[in-house]
């Protein structure tokens, strides 16, 4: 965990963890800002990670430190102990402070994150003792746009400033207020060898200040009532030698560069090996590009066979439906033939089943006709033995002979 708690998100600067020169961005302002800072109580809105706070509490009689980030405030309660420093959450746009209560108002970096940023204005104006300067600072839009080119734009930002837009939104609020130009100059030091000494600072003949529109931020001291003077200040970051650092920054942007090439040559050596690998594998896709354009052309015939297969076994399919229909035209025929003959066979059946009752009525009436032939022979032969015994009898014959009884014979 880095030693203030927090981790540079790019959202807002955590000491040890930015570049050098991009935190003495940064801390030049506070340094500017603790001059005005003496004996005064002070605010410092959005103060982040408290390390600016920290700087004015040397100076100031009393400083708050007011940032919308729990986290951050957390951290820096932790990191920065003072007895006269005092650190709490809350929005720049609406500060939990009574009026008139503060006799220097900072808010470096914040106005550009605002979407109601002309309520961090009126605020400052609303807290601010009579006599009292607020201080904010912000980057020029212009400028900020070309840094950012590659980058984009920044993506905490919501309304950036330009020169005049930034003038006039301060005036809105405060009627005397200088704006100054933050920008890094180069600079030539002599330094007593081995000790302190205090520092004298000369403009060399013919130096001119920096164009607003070309600048890289805008710092402005604002106030209700009129100020006294505005005079150049020049902070030195804490560097032993600059041209020593930029020529060592060189020779390590240099050893990168050699890695770069280093890497570079590998990646030409791997490129040079997925060029020949690309062009094996374009010769084997021209290969099978080939095949399939065979394989189209077999399967194109393959399909043209298939239409005509499919034209022949139509064709097949209409000779069988249209036997199919013969034969089922046939077995209805056969069926009402079969149905014809049934019916006849049923009637001859019949016709027969009649002559076996005829047949066995005329059996009953021959039997019965034979039993009474039968009978009626029994009774002839009866009648034979009696008229034989008739005739047989004497007096019969006597009476033949009288011209009497019965002629018999």
């Amino acid at each position: 965990m880095p030693e203030h708690g927090l981790e540079f998100t790019g959202e807002r600067i955590v000491p040890g963890q930015v570049d050098a020169d991009l935190f003495h961005e940064h801390m030049a302002r506070y340094a500017f800002a603790c001059r005005l800072a003496r004996q005064k109580r002070v605010l410092d809105a959005a103060c982040g990670a408290g390390y600016g706070s920290a700087a004015l509490a040397a100076q100031a009689s009393f400083v708050a430190g007011l940032d919308i980030s729990f986290e951050a405030v957390e951290a820096a309660q932790k990191t920065y102990a003072r007895a006269n420093l005092a650190f709490l959450a809350g929005r720049a746009e609406q500060m939990p402070f009574r009026d008139g209560c503060f006799d220097l108002i900072v808010a470096f970096e914040v106005i550009e994150h605002l979407e109601d940023w002309r309520a961090l204005l009126a605020e400052a104006r609303r807290l601010l003792a009579a006599g009292g300067q607020f201080i904010v600072s912000t980057p020029n839009r212009l400028y900020y746009a070309e840094t950012r080119e590659k980058a984009g734009p920044n993506p905490y930002h919501v309304k950036e400033f330009d020169f005049g837009e930034f003038r006039a939104a301060l005036e809105e609020f405060f009627p005397h207020t200088a704006i100054y130009l933050q920008n890094h100059s180069g600079a030539i030091t002599f330094s007593p060898a081995g000790m302190a000494a205090a520092a004298a600072a000369e403009l060399a003949p013919g130096w001119a200040p920096p164009e607003a529109q070309a600048s890289h931020f805008f710092l402005a001291v604002c106030a209700a009532a009129p100020q006294t003077g505005s005079p150049l200040y020049v902070y030195l970051p804490s560097s032993a030698n600059a041209l020593k650092e930029r020529e060592d920054h060189i020779r390590k942007l240099e050893g990168e560069l050699r890695q770069k090439d280093a890497w570079l040559e590998e990646l030409k050596q791997a490129h040079a090996r997925l060029h020949e690998e690309h062009e094996k594998t374009l010769a084997e896709m021209r290969l099978q590009t080939e095949w399939a354009q065979r394989l189209e052309g077999e399967l194109g015939e393959a399909r043209q066979r298939i239409v005509e297969l499919q034209g022949e076994l139509e064709e097949q399919q209409r000779a069988v439906q249209e036997a199919v229909e013969g034969y089922e035209a046939q077995i209805r025929r056969l069926q009402q033939t079969l149905e014809e003959l049934a019916a006849e066979h049923k009637a001859k059946i019949e016709e027969l089943a009649h002559c076996v009752k005829l047949l066995d009525e005329a059996e009953a009436r021959v039997v019965e006709r034979t039993e009474w032939a039968q009978a009626l022979d029994a009774r002839v032969r009866e009648l034979e033995a009696a008229l034989g015994m008739v005739q047989a009898s004497r007096w019969v014959r006597l009476g033949r002979k009288l011209g009497v009884g019965p002629r018999i014979g």
